[in-house]
């Protein structure tokens, strides 16, 4: 089993400054810094679920939406640029995480890029078939050799919607149509890659790929999932292992334009 870790990597640079100056000012105290790189927040769930809710409130305001395609980039640099792709964005939240001593890793998925196309409705043909998608989990608790048991791994979508049927009551689930990007819809609704009946219960007939926002199990997901690469501990394990969506002449040419362009 993949056990995730806290340790800084080469994208979740936790111990730069700009990333220890967030979680100070997320009310963490000083994580990450020079005096105090190895300092953790509390062991405490609910203190944990209230720090990460908060920091992606905090990255949904301050980080503007584009479409970078430089998956690798590091959350500093994402942080200097003040903008980010979702996934960008969704390290942020890792490398906070990890700051704070809550272990990450990240469920490797090829989404197919079909899912992407109300994005693009007339440049379709730029994009790619599939999509590499690092998906975050967390593990809430006392970090692993600690007394006591570890809480099992949470999602990303988990850990800030709570994997329940919300649609009906904040207006509907998410299907990538409109301004709202996926990473700020992880804090209102269910996003299930993995057709659980639990997360959308309520499934009828125009609901899935292509459905409108008002259609019946709209945050299921599934079908865009082509496969499903397992776990890894972190996404630069994921991005070593698989690469990242486009090739380095590609992301080389279209990173100017959609590295600004805006996604919300």
């Amino acid at each position: 089993m993949t056990e995730g870790s806290t340790a800084p990597t080469r994208i979740l640079d936790r111990r730069d400054p700009l990333v220890a100056a967030l979680v100070r000012e997320l009310g963490a105290g000083a994580a990450g810094s020079a005096g105090a790189a190895d300092a953790v927040g509390s062991a405490d769930p609910a203190r944990q679920i209230e720090f990460l809710h908060r920091a992606h409130t905090w990255i949904s305001g301050a980080v503007r939406p584009v479409y970078s395609v430089q998956d690798e980039r590091p959350v500093s640099e994402v942080l200097r640029r003040g903008r980010g792709s979702c996934s960008q964005r969704l390290a942020v939240l890792e490398a906070v995480a990890r700051a704070y001593g809550v272990p990450t890793r990240v469920r490797g998925l090829l989404v197919d890029g079909s899912f992407w196309y109300p994005r693009f409705p007339r440049l379709r043909r730029i994009v790619p078939d599939q999509v590499l998608l690092a998906w975050p989990e967390f593990r809430l608790g006392s970090p692993a050799g600690a007394s006591g048991a570890a809480a099992s791994w949470l999602t990303v979508s988990e850990l800030l919607g709570g994997l329940r049927p919300v649609a009906a009551e904040q207006g509907g689930g998410f299907t990538n149509a409109g301004p709202e990007t996926l990473f700020e819809a992880l804090s209102r609704t269910a996003i299930d890659w993995d057709a659980a009946p639990a997360v959308c219960p309520s499934t009828g007939p125009g609901a899935g790929p292509g459905a409108g926002a008002g259609a019946g199990a709209a945050c299921d997901l599934s079908a865009y999932v082509l496969t499903d690469l397992g776990h890894y501990a972190s996404r630069d394990e994921l991005f070593a292992r698989h690469g990242q969506t486009l090739c380095g002449l590609a992301r080389l040419m279209a990173e100017p334009v959609l590295g600004r362009r805006g996604a919300a």
